[in-house]
């Protein structure tokens, strides 16, 4: 048995991986949400302690840790799910606010996270990171710009994370997934109607493949580090090289 903290836990990919993970191991679920923890607690079959947490708020993350219960303080696992996309709009018409937004919770809300559980790893000599990426982080396309950035920031901080922690017994792992239908895309899209519209017609990620990707990871040997995954669905891939042939 493992003791797991999840950020992100209410929805998505969060969600999915403490549902997965819930039997046979100590979770601990944040989120920003009180219903939505307490709902997921009472569906899982274990132990589990909630908290409400906003990852961008740097007191209620200290207070988290402060008021950690002791059975749940030895963390063996830590997935960091919680992130989020604003807006699709070119750069140009982005809003400053939208991108602020983006790297106070995908780039400051994992590092509020992860130095205090590498604190209590340090200790042990033990543990596991496992950051949730994008394909984004290596893949440009019209509208990714600043999200394309924090989660290229996730990829190159979780390879200085595993230098760093070489010869400590800390194993990272940085996923990055391409397209998913989960509640990503209507916070994105501030309508649950576009968000419906762009998975039309084709096969996207959901929740619970990524999940699986997690578990998968978390199950290697001890001797075995999978250093980065990609994984996108059959009906997405890369869209090459563009032309402006109309330019005067």
């Amino acid at each position: 048995m493992k003791t797991i903290l999840i950020t992100g836990a209410t929805s998505g990919f969060g969600q999915a991986t403490a549902k997965l993970l819930a039997k046979d191991n100590k979770l601990i679920l944040l989120g920003r949400r009180q219903d939505r923890l307490d709902e997921l607690k009472k569906s899982l079959q274990g132990d589990a302690h909630t908290a409400v947490v906003d990852v961008t708020d740097e007191k209620q993350v200290t207070a988290f840790f402060a008021s950690l219960p002791k059975e749940f303080q030895a963390i063996d696992v830590l997935i960091n799910s919680a992130g989020l996309a604003l807006g699709m709009e070119p750069a140009q018409e982005s809003k400053l606010e939208d991108w602020e937004q983006m790297v106070d919770t995908n780039i400051k809300g994992l590092l509020r996270i992860t130095r205090p559980v590498l604190d209590i790893m340090k200790k042990r000599g033990t543990g596991q990171i496992i950051n949730i990426g994008s394909m984004a982080a290596s893949v440009p396309y019209k509208g990714g710009n600043v999200y394309g950035a924090t989660k290229a920031s996730v990829r190159q901080f979780s390879r200085n994370l595993r230098t760093d922690l070489f010869a400590i017994g800390i194993k990272v792992t940085n996923i990055e997934p391409g397209a998913a239908e989960t509640e990503f895309s209507v916070v994105r899209f501030k309508n649950q109607q576009a968000a419906d519209d762009y998975y039309k017609g084709w096969r996207p990620l959901k929740a619970e493949d990524i999940a699986n990707t997690i578990v998968w990871v978390m199950n290697q040997p001890p001797h075995v580090n999978v250093e980065n995954i990609e994984v996108m669905p059959l009906d997405q891939t890369f869209g090459g090289m563009v032309i402006d042939r109309e330019r005067k």
